[in-house]
């Protein structure tokens, strides 16, 4: 992977925007089938220009207006926001009270620093291939439980380009909850509760949830690898009593003093279950699977951002935006591959634009209408650069919303025809 030098930021966001940007993708996606009058206009976009310029409430007409603004001004990062009730660009024109946010996609953002306090390999936004793990079990923990749980069937996984991941979800009727039902689904979503002062933020009850089951059964897979090995959480006297703090004091020290005589986090571990399984329950302390589970879970448990998800004026960074930090694309990730996904292989802008310079060479002295071959390069290009695997999985993405939508309008003839 080529190295990123932020002052060619400029210059690259300008030939990515003309050249590689998938438009006709990404209107397709937000004017869902153009089934609702002026769905598309309703929308709220925000621009990130350099020197850190804020710009909210920009809205556009049609594809070919937002691809003149973005190639006009050239963003560093874009948000997407909520339909309103009118055109976001006109909202100084409209009387005081009457701009509402009327509707937005569910979504969700997982950001590795809120699990600073468990993680040891990385803080801050740094991350690495053994803190990864954490975004691959929230993943497949919260999208079980969106498809399983609560009947979700159009989720839309991106990589933030940084340090996280987010979720967009876009089925019809999803998009028309209100705040308060996303905050109870938020909610349901959420174990991990308190802030840096709370030491023990999993507090479970003798009658486990399904929820709570399934999303153990998850975290038991990458449990030993990823916090044991990896994270190394019971390393020494330093990391073993952050553990001890969640656990019983009439056994601490037990612990203490037998975590001695073992020489690695897994055979502590091993020490532990047997030491809370042997405790006597009679003083109501939590004892066994129970005690280790709400251990497991505080080290693993996806950890959302419930205000971003909550709110239905919410702005969230869009796919295929460009990190400016590291220049990595906001790349969709695909389902089927989600334990082989590596954020440290998505393509940079630099590499892509190097890439479409490769295609260029091999493309001159080919003649023709400007104008055209632009088109017909814009359709080409991506497609012979490496973000082309990730432009499929958001195309299948698409595809999958376009047969939905189809159905529903199938059912609704039929029922019509009934009358």
């Amino acid at each position: 992977m080529e190295t990123f030098d932020p002052a060619e930021l400029p210059e690259l966001l300008k030939l990515y925007y003309r050249r590689l940007f998938p438009y006709a993708q990404y209107y397709r996606w937000l004017n869902y089938g153009g089934v609702i009058k002026n769905y598309f206009q309703h929308r709220e976009f925000s621009f990130t220009l350099k020197d850190d310029i804020y710009i909210r409430y920009q809205s556009f007409n049609n594809q070919s207006d937002l691809e003149k603004e973005m190639q006009k001004m050239n963003p560093y990062k874009i948000d997407i926001g909520a339909v309103y009730s009118h055109r976001p660009n006109q909202h100084n024109t409209v009387k005081l009270g009457a701009f509402q946010a009327q509707e937005k996609e569910l979504v969700f953002d997982i950001d590795m620093t809120d699990y600073d306090d468990v993680r040891r390999c990385c803080s801050s936004a740094d991350i690495c291939s053994k803190c990864w793990t954490l975004m691959t079990m929230a993943i497949h923990i919260i999208d079980r439980a969106l498809k399983e749980d609560f009947g979700f069937k159009h989720r839309l996984w991106v990589y933030s380009g940084r340090r996280g991941v987010h979720c967009w979800v876009c089925d019809e009727s999803v998009r028309k909850l209100s705040s308060a039902v996303r905050s109870g689904i938020v909610e349901y979503l959420s174990l991990v509760k308190g802030g840096q002062d709370v030491k023990k933020k999993v507090h479970l009850s003798e009658k486990i949830h399904p929820f709570v089951s399934k999303s153990i059964n998850i975290i038991k897979k990458y449990f030993e690898e990823y916090a044991l090995v990896d994270q190394d959480i019971l390393e020494n006297k330093e990391s073993w009593d952050k553990i001890l703090a969640l656990v019983p004091e009439t056994i601490h020290e037990k612990l203490q003093q037998n975590f001695q005589k073992y020489h690695n986090s897994l055979q502590r571990w091993e020490y532990l279950k047997k030491a809370i399984s042997w405790q006597d329950n009679t003083k109501n302390d939590k004892c066994g699977p129970l005690l280790e589970w709400e251990i497991m879970l505080q080290y693993c448990f996806p950890r959302l951002d419930i205000n971003v998800s909550k709110g239905i004026n919410h702005l969230l960074k869009s796919p295929f935006s460009v990190h400016p930090k590291t220049g990595r694309i906001s790349v969709p990730i695909d389902l089927q591959k989600v334990d082989q996904f590596d954020p440290f292989t998505v393509p940079t802008i630099s590499s892509i634009c190097h890439e479409l310079d490769a295609i260029s060479i091999n493309d001159e002295g080919k003649e023709g209408n400007e104008a055209e071959s632009d088109i017909k390069h814009r359709t080409r290009d991506y497609k012979k650069t490496s973000l082309a695997p990730y432009i499929k999985v958001f195309e299948q993405f698409l595809e999958n919303l376009d047969k939905s939508r189809k159905g529903e309008l199938l059912k609704k003839s039929d029922l019509q025809k009934d009358f």
